[in-house]
């Protein structure tokens, strides 16, 4: 056979034509499966949903700012007029700097013990094997699974029968029972990450325990406890229930301030109020914004240790 013969013979047999080609890509391309309807409207849907949420949110905080700044509001799309008095009443009438640096002592009280006592409990439990470690673990997270109300109650009776009620290491112990747990559960997979063989090569090198936590361990966990320590932060000045059981008439944190505010007796302009409330969330926002620059909410996914 002729090699004209052949090389017929084989393109009738083996690779397709030329022309045949765009045919074969086409039909690739048909059979990909087409966007459902309905998948697109539910798509719209959850965006939609999503957005009115935010939308309506977001009027709420300009409506509340707006008052905040207005002369009279009323019957009308925009105020008569603007005037920054009512912040200047609301610091005056609330006793706001008094409320701020209670608000400071109780916040920074709680950070500061939360760490101190937090870390070691979370190396402890990141380190150590030993029976019943997940229920001892259960044990210091069952302040952040049940709602403060319901152990609430029961905690703010046993301080009036003791006598800490309305004082400040009362509210301070009040924060401290859910500030405790959170630094716990954001420190124990922050330290599992970190190689125990660290430790047995400082112990080679000489280091007592005090020279390895202070050299090697500490800087290690710097990072995890400015996060853990900003999240309490955030998290104690917005705690409501606990302080407002075990706060007095002078250990008030703002957010009891605030509530005390608009339902308290007596005449109060609203204007006054908002200004109040617009002072609580500046203060609330900026320490979130603090918060985000140096912990990011995904990198509190507690990670699975791999058995060993």
């Amino acid at each position: 056979m002729s090699a004209h013969h052949r090389n017929a013979a084989g393109l009738s047999a083996g690779a397709p034509l030329s022309g045949d080609r765009p045919a074969a890509s086409s039909a690739a391309v048909s059979s990909k499966p087409p966007v459902r309807l309905a998948d697109r409207l539910w798509k719209c849907l959850v965006w939609g949903g999503m957005a009115f949420f935010l939308l309506n949110v977001l009027l709420l905080i300009a409506t509340v700012g707006v008052n905040s700044i207005a002369t009279r509001w009323f019957g009308t799309p925009l105020p008569q007029g603007f005037t920054l008095h009512w912040y200047a009443q609301a610091w005056r009438d609330f006793q706001l700097s008094s409320v701020l640096w209670v608000t400071f002592e109780v916040v920074g009280a709680v950070v500061v013990l939360s760490i101190v006592l937090g870390v070691p409990a979370a190396y402890a439990l990141a380190r150590a094997q030993f029976p019943g470690k997940r229920i001892a673990m259960l044990v210091f997270l069952l302040p952040l699974m049940v709602p403060p109300v319901t152990y609430g109650i029961p905690m703010a009776t046993a301080m009036y029968r003791f006598g800490l009620a309305g004082t400040l290491p009362g509210v301070i112990l009040a924060n401290l029972v859910p500030a405790l747990p959170f630094v716990i559960l954001v420190m124990t997979p922050f330290i599992e990450q970190i190689d125990p063989n660290l430790e047995s090569a400082a112990r080679i090198f000489g280091a007592n325990t005090l020279r390895y936590f202070r050299y090697v361990l500490l800087p290690l966990l710097v990072p995890g406890m400015l996060a853990a320590g900003l999240l309490v932060l955030v998290r104690t000045i917005g705690m409501f229930e606990l302080t407002f059981f075990t706060a007095g008439p002078d250990t008030q944190t703002l957010v009891v301030a605030l509530y005390y505010a608009v339902f308290s007796t007596g005449v109060r302009a609203p204007q006054s109020i908002d200004a109040m409330a617009m002072i609580y969330m500046a203060i609330t926002l900026a320490w979130v914004l603090v918060a985000l620059q140096f912990v990011s909410p995904t990198q509190l996914v507690s990670r699975v240790k791999e058995q060993r």
